[in-house]
């Protein structure tokens, strides 16, 4: 038999937890009804028989500018209208719903574009058929923090973006005008076939314009050139060619265009390749050439490449950029070549001044001196204008 001693004991132990529980529905439809964050579900409601709740392993890491899955398994969801994962994003909160999913009962995706260094912030919401709802993980006032570590490369492209001022692009365009002197070439008499050597002016005047775009990533940059050569070189035994007189049987030109790649092996290690198609005199030509840059590709370096186009002849050359200033560099150039069309290599000695006038601008001049024979040379200059943007 129950005694009044009991029942009063009993009463004073469920009466409180009912003022609990209802004082707590009451605020939560309060908070609701003023539009306040949702309080965060205690966690011995979820697990109350018949009341929806949801299990969720929280996330700790994800990687930057990739969707991010969160999974989850929802008890009773056919009392549940839907469930969202809320993301905090600069421009407040988005809302991103829970589907079902083929590998967990229930999935939502968060667009690439919200994963985004160094951390991101999310809370998951409940709202039952009846219109409540419930923040059952976090919350938005507290939401749960992952963290979004930025990869490498992109930390290094953006370094290397901010070093060279945002700007991607560069247009240039230069003008040399090169002079080996007077050289040697064998001359086969067309009547006899005797052959006598003959001086001939050796050099040529080159222009160039190129457009480089630089993705600061595994390439680099890459850019297309295109130019015009035109000159007179020592060619052994060359008969004139049709339509030439015999004044002209020297001559030689080149119309070119090269696309060119950079690629990055290591911080100070970048290689380039390069693809020449041109028209010389004597008809169509293909070229090619490559270089190794050991350094930084932006500062002080050190470039050891190689060109070459059949018919109009090949070069090889070494070439150290050092930095002045941060504005003013200067480059001395050593070139091996028997370009334009020549019989045999030279020697050529340059130097280079290039500076930063301001704006993206980028003024460069060179000069120096070349020979294919040691009794003969001639000087070199030329310069290059620049526009970064």
């Amino acid at each position: 038999m129950v005694t009044r001693n009991s029942a009063c004991r009993a009463a004073r132990l469920v009466l409180p937890a009912v003022l609990l529980v209802s004082w707590a529905g009451l605020g939560s439809a309060r908070a609701e009804s003023k539009g306040q964050a949702l309080p965060e579900t205690p966690a011995a409601a979820r697990v109350v028989e018949g009341v929806p709740h949801l299990s969720h392993a929280p996330v700790a890491r994800a990687a930057h500018g990739e969707e991010l899955v969160i999974r989850a398994d929802i008890t009773y969801p056919e009392r549940v209208r839907r469930a969202v994962v809320v993301v905090r994003g600069a421009d407040g909160f988005r809302e991103v719903q829970f589907l079902r999913s083929s590998d967990e009962p229930y999935a939502a995706t968060i667009p690439a574009s919200e994963v985004r260094a160094p951390t991101l912030a999310y809370a998951i919401e409940l709202e039952l058929t009846d219109g409540s709802k419930h923040a059952v993980f976090a919350s938005r006032a507290r939401p749960h923090v992952v963290q979004v570590p930025e990869d490498l490369m992109d930390l290094r492209e953006r370094a290397l973006l901010e070093r060279l001022g945002g700007r991607r692009s560069v247009f240039s365009a230069s003008a040399d005008n090169v002079s080996f002197g007077k050289s040697l070439a064998e001359v086969r008499d067309p009547t006899t076939n005797a052959v006598r050597q003959e001086e001939v002016r050796d050099g040529y005047f080159r222009v160039e314009a190129m457009y480089t775009y630089r993705p600061l990533r595994f390439v680099t940059e890459f850019s297309v050139r295109a130019g015009v050569v035109r000159g007179k070189a020592p060619v052994s035994q060359r008969d004139p060619l049709p339509g030439q007189s015999e004044d002209e049987r020297f001559d030689v030109g080149l119309n070119y265009g090269a696309p060119r790649v950079r690629l990055r092996a290591h911080d100070i290690v970048h290689f380039e390749g390069e693809l020449l198609t041109s028209v010389t005199e004597v008809g169509f030509s293909w070229g090619g050439g490559g270089a190794a840059l050991l350094g930084d590709p932006y500062g002080s370096k050190l470039t050891l490449g190689f060109e070459s186009i059949e018919t109009f002849g090949t070069r090889f050359y070494s070439r150290v950029d050092l930095m002045a200033t941060n504005d003013v560099s200067f480059a001395p150039v050593v070139e091996v070549t028997n370009m334009p069309s020549a019989d045999r290599y030279g020697v050529r000695l340059l130097g280079e001044v290039a500076a930063n006038v301001g704006d993206g601008f980028l003024v460069a001049v060179r000069g120096g001196y070349q020979a294919r024979d040691a009794a003969s040379g001639g000087p070199s200059f030329g310069t290059t204008l620049g526009y970064a943007f």
